[in-house]
């Protein structure tokens, strides 16, 4: 009697299908996330139980790092262009095109106003060096960190106010901030914080 023979079934596995999957999953992700904005320093902003978020455009967002100096941020080049026109006028100072453009393209910006065409001279390797160490002056005698926001009003009616300083931050420069947005009228702004876990017997 002859032997039954049972062939032998293949064992590749066809992963198209898979690969399908992956390259839809991978666009996705690519398409629908956000970049981390670069920032010239580390700040580790004090927990809240809050949820609201804010506004994703029209924002002018002003980082104070641990050591009390201050940096901005605005998320249109338009307004950048304008701020930084309107402030050379105030100062007397005349931006090339090829400096605005430069200036336009900044993710966070903090130097004094007589030190910008230097800045802005450098290269981006440079510039991350440098503007760690230095900030907007916002004391009495030069507070330009006022009239850096009354350019940027100035420049979009629409912009919403953001303050993301450290939790080690003196209260002292906090306060000469919100002083400052006061002097301006200034008065409706968002505080940037993490979002804290509340106890379960809190809830």
């Amino acid at each position: 009697m002859a032997r039954l023979i049972v062939k032998r079934k293949s064992t590749r596995i066809d992963m198209t299908a898979m690969s399908d999957v992956t390259v839809l999953l991978l666009t996705f992700f690519m398409l629908t996330s956000t970049f981390v904005q670069k920032e010239p320093v580390q700040v580790t902003t004090p927990g809240s139980v809050s949820e609201i978020k804010i506004p994703e455009t029209n924002i002018l967002q002003i980082l104070v790092d641990p050591e009390g100096k201050v940096f901005l941020r605005l998320d249109k080049q338009g307004d950048m262009v304008s701020s930084l026109e309107s402030m050379g006028k105030d100062y007397g100072i005349t931006f090339t095109p090829q400096e605005l453009n430069k200036f336009k393209l900044l993710q966070t910006f903090g130097v004094p106003i007589s030190k910008m065409k230097g800045f802005l001279a450098l290269s981006t390797t440079e510039q991350d060096k440098v503007l760690k160490d230095m900030g907007i002056p916002c004391d009495s005698t030069d507070n330009q960190f006022k009239a850096w926001v009354r350019s940027a009003r100035a420049s979009n009616a629409d912009l919403r106010i953001a303050i993301k300083a450290d939790q080690n931050t003196p209260y002292s420069v906090i306060k000469n901030v919100m002083n400052s947005l006061q002097d301006l009228r200034e008065n409706r702004y968002n505080l940037i914080t993490s979002l804290k876990a509340v106890p379960a017997n809190q809830k």
